[in-house]
């Protein structure tokens, strides 16, 4: 039977490893990905407006974004699974980041959509190239019984990059059109070069604050063999990510859809504005949501918060449904909506990867995280095509109910694998 005094050191012991998780490479890590997301975000916000002083239409854009979009979902899973056979991750990681203000500057120096688009993939290949192995790295600097805190204030960073990214985007070009010359494209030009700054920032706090713990090489792994190797708890689970990814439409379709119901009581402009300032909020929720949601999943599984988390995904794309059949345009409705957004995409971001921890052994972490992105990344790449191809061709009502649907069959598929908790 265990002493008054074996207990209390057992306490001190649990104390000491609670704390423990916001250390060096987890600080390091959160600030780097604020750096890095407010190094693309603020070109994100600023790109069309580039694109339209070019002359290139709006069709350049959608190309750009979807090729740089499939860049990066297939990169995650090589990455992964050359960090599993190399067993070092960090060199990866900066190469990763260092590729995103390396596109700024093709971006800034394009006349024309070839460097564009090279900007963009150059952006987005480095975009999938860390970050299945950043969170690799993220996981096997703490314990599991505070991971989920950890990748929550992991998330918490990276979307308050996401969040200042396109606000300082905006008041740069701001400040920039009052600073530059007669020709329409140097604002933007500026704003991107300035863009390149927190970039470099980003490669330079990763180099000096994280520690890889690297791994033993295991130079015979194959890819296709470590692929179908993967357990098939973990197969499930990527399963029910897919299925409810399809429904997992692009919320900028959300602030479209905001816009278009509360036009008819306010005008275009100001029903814009006020869907823009839903999506800051969306975001701004996100970012506060993302640790508790980590602590709450620490105690009670990350598993069974991400069900819950799932669920209230599908009540999202639901109300948008209900909101174009009963004609609700009340900002108060579009606000909920909004607000579920925020809390579901939170618990997504920082769990998925929690997940995967529990069901992938640590020699095949990489490849695991990597498979997941890419199942992502195609599953709502296909999920904008077919919501935005729906809502164009029949109507938003059947395309946003779709999404319920599908987003409900992976919730349900979700709940029914069992995890390998690892406390």
């Amino acid at each position: 039977m265990p002493t008054p005094m074996n207990d209390h050191n057992a306490t001190d012991a649990r104390d000491e490893q609670d704390r423990s998780w916001l250390n060096r490479t987890v600080v390091g890590a959160g600030l780097t990905s604020a750096l890095g997301d407010l190094c693309y975000e603020t070109t994100t916000v600023i790109l069309p407006g580039f694109l339209a002083v070019l002359g290139l239409p709006a069709a350049v854009l959608g190309i750009v974004e979807g090729v740089a979009d499939a860049v990066a979902s297939f990169t995650k899973m090589v990455s992964g699974y050359l960090s599993d056979k190399f067993g070092h991750r960090k060199a990866l990681v900066l190469l990763g980041y260092a590729f995103t203000p390396l596109g700024q500057a093709l971006i800034a120096m394009a006349l024309g959509w070839p460097l564009v688009l090279a900007g963009r993939v150059v952006s987005w290949f480095g975009k999938g190239l860390r970050g299945p192995l950043r969170d690799a790295i993220v996981v096997q600097a703490i314990t599991p019984p505070t991971r989920g805190r950890a990748l929550g204030f992991h998330r918490a960073m990276d979307t308050l990059g996401a969040v200042v990214g396109p606000l300082l985007g905006v008041a740069l070009l701001a400040w920039a059109g009052e600073a530059s010359g007669s020709n329409p494209a140097d604002p933007f030009r500026l704003v991107l070069w300035l863009s390149v700054v927190p970039g470099v920032l980003a490669v330079l706090t990763f180099l000096a604050l994280v520690h890889d713990p690297e791994s033993s090489p295991n130079p015979a792994l194959s890819f296709f063999t470590t692929i179908g190797g993967l357990p098939a708890s973990f197969k499930r689970y990527v399963g029910a990510v897919g299925v409810f990814g399809v429904g997992d439409f692009s919320h900028g379709l959300l602030i479209l859809a905001a816009t278009v119901s509360l036009t008819p009581s306010m005008g275009t402009v100001q029903a814009a504005q006020v869907a823009g300032l839903l999506y800051v909020g969306r975001n701004l929720t996100q970012a506060l949501a993302s640790y508790p949601i980590g602590a709450l999943a620490d105690r009670h599984g990350s598993l069974p918060v991400l069900v819950v988390g799932y669920a209230l995904g599908a009540l999202t794309a639901a109300l948008t449904a209900l909101a174009f059949l009963f004609h609700l345009d009340q900002v108060a409705v579009w606000g909920t909506i909004f607000l579920a957004a925020g809390l579901y995409v939170a618990a997504q971001d920082t769990l998925e990867s929690a997940v995967t921890t529990e069901l992938v052994a640590a020699d095949r972490l990489g490849t695991g995280l990597g498979t997941l992105g890419t199942v992502n990344g195609v599953a709502k790449f296909l999920s904008s095509a077919l919501v935005g191809t729906l809502w164009t061709v029949v109507s938003p009502l059947l395309a946003f109910g779709l999404a319920a649907a599908l987003m409900t069959l992976g919730t349900v598929s979700l709940a029914r694998v069992r995890s390998n908790r690892r406390v």
